[in-house]
């Protein structure tokens, strides 16, 4: 009888990635090869999975969840008690938090896999479109933003951040890339308000 307790088989095997693609990283990752590290063989990656591209998306997933920092950073957009320039700073000091930096590594080098292998990774490359720029402009329509406006500066924010990232990893001068991100979410945040404030004058819907 099997172990109740017992880790599920693809939960253990997309676990056992994990561990692989952060210390490896998945340049030279072929299905036969990490099925040989990790203790299977390509044909149950494949009947798990389906695909290499769709193992790695759900790698990079699984693998954020090992970073509470980062998962967390996100989290900090949701505290209207705290001013909005104020949580745009705690998300990128969250963002960029130093146990971080493997994951950051890892996204970077999956990202430019996709992106010189176009529809190979539609799925991974439609949540990095989507996901943060959703949740970012979920938090300026709480804070009164009109959806449309809302949309088009959470897609300038997490952009801003994709480019911090990129420079925390080039440089690894974590103080001087948060000293540059100062005025910039100030910025936003006064641009958040305008937005705000001109929808209350005019008693337009939001």
């Amino acid at each position: 009888m099997a172990d109740a307790g017992a880790e599920p088989e693809r939960d253990r095997l997309l676990r056992l990635t994990a561990d692989y693609v952060l210390e490896q990283g998945i340049a030279e990752m072929t299905l036969r090869g990490l099925g040989s590290a990790i203790g299977t063989n390509n044909r149950m990656l494949l009947y798990y999975f389906g695909s290499k591209e769709k193992l790695i998306g759900q790698t990079l997933l699984a693998a954020s969840q090992r970073f509470p920092a980062f998962t967390a950073a996100m989290t900090a957009l949701d505290d209207p008690g705290t001013p909005l320039g104020d949580r745009l700073i705690a998300c990128w000091r969250g963002i960029a938090a130093p146990e971080n930096l493997p994951f950051l590594r890892l996204f970077f080098e999956i990202f430019g896999q996709a992106a010189h292998n176009p529809g190979r990774f539609d799925d991974f490359l439609m949540r990095v479109g989507h996901d943060w720029t959703n949740q970012v402009a979920v938090a300026l329509r709480a804070e009164g933003v009109p959806a449309a406006a809302a949309g088009r500066l959470a897609r300038e924010i997490v952009a801003v951040w994709r480019g911090l990232q990129f420079d925390l990893i080039s440089t690894g001068d974590a103080e001087a890339v948060a000293a540059s991100y100062a005025g910039t979410a100030s910025a936003f945040a006064q641009r958040c308000h305008a937005a705000r404030d001109e929808v209350a004058r005019s008693g337009g819907p939001r």
